[in-house]
Formats: structure tokens, sequence, C-alpha cells
């Protein structure tokens, strides 16, 4: 007796996220499983997809987001990921992370960027894991512990300093619950003010709770710019001191002085490798994005306002211009625009290709959904690295650039059954037209999908397709790290 699948695509071409070359062939689907993979001419299913000339990977998995709330609130607010053939996502990096913490005031520079106090109301890690499980969220949702959401707790907002054995303590304690309770990992964001003056034996000794549980560190290093070689020692101290893998995050060299030191942090991280697990995410653009933090401008670094909550007007224009019209230097026009967010362009290109093309840099958008004119990754990450690094440049090949965005990832965050075609893992895919793909968002028009993104399916459904947009669906969950 024939099987019948749920759903057959026919004659694409597959990349199966591995890296190896790409194969023409059928994908069949059961329920939210791929069933099998072939020449699958004799077997039947409830649809049929042509897809000869487009190509077929997992669904791109998002290595770095701050999409804590937007993956709670519906479908429209994770358009920006799926458009781009995004069906998991990384959440709770850079030490911001909604659960296991409450808000009763507007907390400080950068967790706001997440929501203000009516966005922190997940007392537990548990709490959270309970509210993907009853509203399914968009995407499949990873997710880490931030350390400033923990410190800001713990130590009352009383942040300008280390903490206490005991306030760490409690920090630990909270990270251990919510480890056991679903959480895959624990972030830091040491380059800001919530954390700036936390010592690396602090970090060491809430990271403990790691120690256990196999959980992963995920690090905002303290800096990327003159001390990004300190900065990478300390973080791979952490790690070892921890017994914990060490994900750093959207590696880069910023600020002119420091162009080009990508062949020395690369060559550092490449030697830690032999005796520890370290790998990078990385971004494709020049500029970063966060909170508009004054203290932190340079004259010699471009910054676009992305929002301002008492000048909302402003966001899209560049700082100088508004300090100019405002007859003040660029440090008090950002006071005066606060609270904000800001995009940096702060990074030499070479650098960006040099990480992009390293054999252990993931690609993470690190997007922030919150702002008004936000930076372009928010839409164009994964087609910008498809069509523009892969494709046009030739920089790597496009099986490389999949395995970048899928198995490499599942891998390293320990995501089981996903970023792979293979029988029997889940059914998260991504159709796209390997001509034609790329990024449109810009600078000045950031909120605008890719073209070449023809149909994603997460676990199986039906969720974006590239003609019509958004088909409501949320069939999304909460994935856990598995390092068996």
């Amino acid at each position: 007796m024939t099987r019948r699948y749920d759903l057959a695509i026919r004659n694409a071409r597959i990349f199966d996220g591995t890296g190896a070359a790409s194969f023409t062939g059928d994908v069949a689907i059961s329920g939210d499983r791929i069933a099998a993979i072939g020449d699958l001419g004799a077997v039947s299913a409830d649809r049929e997809v042509d897809a000869k000339g487009l190509a077929l990977a997992p669904g791109f998995i998002d290595a770095h987001t701050h999409d804590d709330g937007a993956v709670l609130c519906g479908p429209e607010c994770m358009h920006c990921k799926l458009s781009q053939g995004v069906t998991s996502v990384v959440v709770g990096n850079c030490g911001i992370s909604l659960a296991p913490v409450t808000m009763t005031k507007r907390p400080p520079a950068p967790l706001d960027l997440v929501g203000g106090p009516e966005s922190w109301q997940f007392p537990s890690f548990a709490d959270y894991a309970e509210r993907l499980r009853k509203v399914p969220p968009p995407t499949n949702t990873y997710a880490l512990v931030g350390h400033m959401s923990l410190r800001v707790q713990a130590m009352d907002h009383d942040i300008n300093r280390a903490a206490t054995d005991k306030e760490a303590a409690q920090m630990k304690q909270r990270l251990t619950e919510a480890l056991e309770q679903g959480a895959s990992g624990f972030s830091t964001g040491l380059w800001y003010p919530p954390s700036r003056h936390a010592p690396t034996d602090e970090v060491i000794a809430v990271a403990e709770a790691l120690r256990s549980r196999g959980g992963l560190y995920v690090t905002h290093m303290r800096d990327e710019a003159d001390g990004v070689i300190d900065s990478i020692e300390e973080t791979l101290k952490i790690g070892k001191d921890t017994g914990s893998a060490v994900v750093i995050s959207h590696h880069k060299c910023t600020n002119p002085e420091n162009f080009g030191r990508s062949t020395e942090t690369l060559a550092l991280i490449d030697r830690a490798a032999k005796s520890q697990t370290v790998d990078f995410d990385v971004y494709p653009y020049i500029a970063s994005s966060t909170a508009l933090l004054p203290d932190r401008l340079r004259d010699d670094m471009p910054v676009q306002i992305a929002t301002s909550e008492p000048y909302p007007e402003m966001k899209g224009r560049m700082l100088a211009d508004i300090a100019k019209e405002w007859g003040v230097d660029q440090v008090t026009a950002a006071k005066r625009l606060l609270p904000a967010a800001a995009i940096y362009f702060m990074m030499d290109e070479q650098d960006v290709q040099r990480i992009i093309a390293h054999p252990r840099s993931m690609i993470g958008s690190d997007g922030i959904p919150s702002n008004d004119m936000p930076h372009p990754r928010l839409w164009g990450t994964f087609p910008r690295v498809l069509g523009h690094y892969a494709r046009d440049l030739k920089l790597i090949s496009l099986e490389q650039a999949v395995h970048k965005m899928t198995g490499l990832t599942a891998r390293v965050f320990g995501m089981m059954d996903r970023g792979a075609i293979r029988e029997g893992a889940y059914a998260d895919l991504a159709l796209f037209d390997p001509e034609t793909v790329i990024d449109t968002a810009t600078f000045a028009a950031p909120k605008t999908p890719a073209r070449g993104i023809m149909e994603v399916w997460v676990n199986g459904v039906s969720s974006y397709v590239g003609k019509t947009g958004l088909t409501g669906a949320s069939a999304g969950r909460l994935i856990t790290r598995n390092i068996a």
C-alpha cells in the first residue's frame, strides 16, 4: 500500500544543513517531521509543491536575537523573521531576558529594549515557558537567562558596584531554577552599564550554575574595541572555570584604530578551541545597534537614531544633524533624546567578511523589534548572507552559508533534530530562489521583506508565503539544549 504524506516538495535543490554539496530531490513531510527524502515519485501527498529551480534548506536559526517579547505577540510581530526564512530564534542575549524577573518601573538601558515594565511579568522561567506552551510562538524559541536581568533584581537596581557574595549566590540560584525549568544557558552583556561593574569573579560565581546542567555561556563581551583581546581571554576563562561551552556574541572589532584586528581575534579563538569549546555569531553589516549611550559617543563614529521616546520624530535622523539643528554638541543632544536607541557605524567591511568566512561563525541578526526605525538587520540578515555574500561576492558557498544558519547553529546550541534536512528531523524548512534571494531592508527603509523567500514551514506548518505574506500560523515551540 502506498503511503500518503501531508506534504511533498518536489524537484528541489536540497541544502541539507551539513555544508555538503546540494542535490536535487523530493522531501515528504508527515505531521511535524521529515518522513522521506529522495526520488519520491511513487508517493502521494495531500499537498504537492513543485520546487523546480528553487532551493530547499532547513529553516534558518537566528543565533542572536532580542525577540523575547516579540515571540509572545503573534505572527505579525515575527513577520521580520519568518519573511527571511527564520524558523527558530535564540532569545535572552546580551544579559537581557524577560525571565525570571519582574519590573515595577522602567528598567535601565539596555534592558528597556525588550519592553517597559508591562513586559516584565515573568517571575520564574517556568512562567515564560508556560506562556509559550499556552500561546505557541510563530517561531521556535530557545531561551537564555540574562545576567543583567538577574543583577538588577538581586541588587535592587543598585548596580554601579560589584555584587556581594550573597547577591551572587541569589543570582546563581535563580539561574539554576531557570535551567531546571527549560532555559538553555546564561548570557552576559558586560559592555553595558548595568553589568559594567561586575568583575569576572562575579560572573563565574553565577555561571557555576551551568556546570551540572551542561548549559551554555553566551556573551556580549566587556570590550570589542581596544580591549577586545583581553575580553576574549576573560570570556575563555569564564567558560573554562565553569566547564561551559562558550559563544561570543556578534563578534566584531570596533572603532577605526581596531580595524583589521579580526586576524588577531580569530587566531586567538582558533588556538583556544583546541582545549575548550568556543564559537561565535556575526551579523553581515558594518553598523551595530543598541541603546543610545551618550558616554560611548565618538566624533568619528556616525550615529543614526533608531527610536527616541521624547522625540519620536527624530527616528532615522543622524545624531550630528540633530545636534547641529539644536545648536548643541552630540553628547548634549543624545542626553536630550533619552530614552532612545541608536545605530552606530563602527566596523570595517573587511573584518565583517573575514569573520563571516571563518568556519566557526554562525549567523545572528541581533535585531531590535521594539525600535521605530530599526537596523535593517532585523529584516535582512539571512537573505543578505545568501544573496550578497554567498551568491554575489562568492565569499562563501551557498552550502556554507546555509550551514552557518542551520546545522552549525543547531549543533552549537544543542537543538535536537533542528537545522537539518534528514529523515526524522523536524520539518522546519525554507524554500527560496537562489538566483534572486536578497535583502531589501535599508537604513532609510528598514522594515521591508526580503525578495526570493518563497515559503517557510515551522514544524511542518506553512507560516509564510512570499507572494501573499504571513499565513497566520503560530506553530513554534520552546526548544531546549540537548547535549547528548
